[in-house]
């Protein structure tokens, strides 16, 4: 694909309100959940932050966040050590926010895309999210293509 129409494409792709972000916010928002948005006090600028109950949740992308094992998780076939480097420097950026995160008190939840594509899933993994947010583990992690209680992850600390 030539340079100016790969230029147009990126372009569209947006970090916030993402179709996964507006998906996840409606089913917890009908369950009974409220939170802010993209909140500059908070380090991270994290998609949801839930002050009520401690909690931040981050809707990753997998391509931009690389999620291990995913389909999803592609790779460019070209300039590929630009977006190795910019893919690696995303991933440590990601760890070092969650951590930053963690000691300050916050709970960290990371939902990813591949969760959030078919209606179904995004009711399952907001049942996943909010039986976490009423719970007291310090983090989860939600995805996978096919989205069951087999996936939902909590992290051991």
């Amino acid at each position: 694909m030539d340079q100016k129409t790969r230029s147009r494409m990126m372009s569209g792709i947006r970090g916030k309100n993402t179709k996964p972000e507006l998906a996840l916010r409606r089913a917890l928002h009908a369950r009974g959940f409220r939170f802010r948005l993209h909140s500059g006090r908070v380090q991270g600028r994290p998609d949801l932050v839930l002050p009520k109950h401690r909690a931040i949740v981050f809707v990753h992308g997998c391509f931009w966040h690389r999620h291990e094992g995913c389909r999803y998780a592609t790779n460019p076939a070209s300039r590929q050590g630009f977006w190795q480097a910019k893919f690696e420097a995303n991933v440590v950026r990601d760890g070092a926010v969650r951590s930053a995160l963690l000691e300050e008190g916050w709970r960290v939840a990371t939902v990813w895309e591949c969760a959030l594509r078919r209606p179904a899933q995004v009711e399952i993994s907001s049942l996943l999210l909010a039986e976490w947010l009423l719970g007291c583990s310090a983090e989860v992690e939600i995805g996978g293509a096919d989205v069951s209680g087999d996936n939902l992850h909590v992290p051991q600390r």
